[in-house]
């Protein structure tokens, strides 16, 4: 089940959520995150200049007939990189499935087994859970161990 929250709180997630995940290719073939921050990231570097030159264009060529479709055009591009912050704070806060949830399970107890102190794991662990728990495996796990599930 996801919490209900605000459109801003989501927002909010997801850009939390999008630093927090490791960006590690070892990850991709299992989790869209990758590709999701990837263009997110993107959108948020690119589409802004592509909402201003579609307007800007219209307006220096003085074509008011246009001019409609290109603030269209702009608000689109620019509700790209805002639809990947909301699908990150949605999934971030989305609860694991019983698979990827006994996985965190034994990520965690192999860090316990490592010698490191950790919070007890959660009891319905979410996906933020899980991206923090990876980035700390990533840290502290021989490579040996992380082949395993890698």
């Amino acid at each position: 089940m996801v919490e209900k929250v605000g459109m801003l709180h989501r927002l909010k997630d997801g850009q939390t959520y999008m630093d927090l995940w490791p960006m590690r290719k070892e990850l991709s073939p299992m989790f869209p995150e990758h590709r999701i921050i990837t263009a997110t990231r993107f959108g948020v570097r690119v589409m802004p200049a592509v909402a201003a030159i579609s307007v800007l264009t219209q307006l220096t060529f003085q074509n008011g007939s246009g001019l409609s479709q290109a603030i269209i055009v702009a608000l689109f591009a620019i509700s790209l990189p805002v639809q990947g912050f909301w699908w990150l704070g949605t999934r971030s806060n989305t609860q694991l499935p019983p698979a990827l949830a006994n996985w965190y399970r034994e990520i965690h107890q192999k860090i316990l087994d490592s010698g490191a102190a950790l919070e007890p794991p959660k009891a319905k662990p979410r996906y933020k859970e899980l991206a923090q728990l990876l980035n700390r495996a990533f840290r502290q796990l021989d490579k040996n161990v992380l082949e395993r599930w890698f």
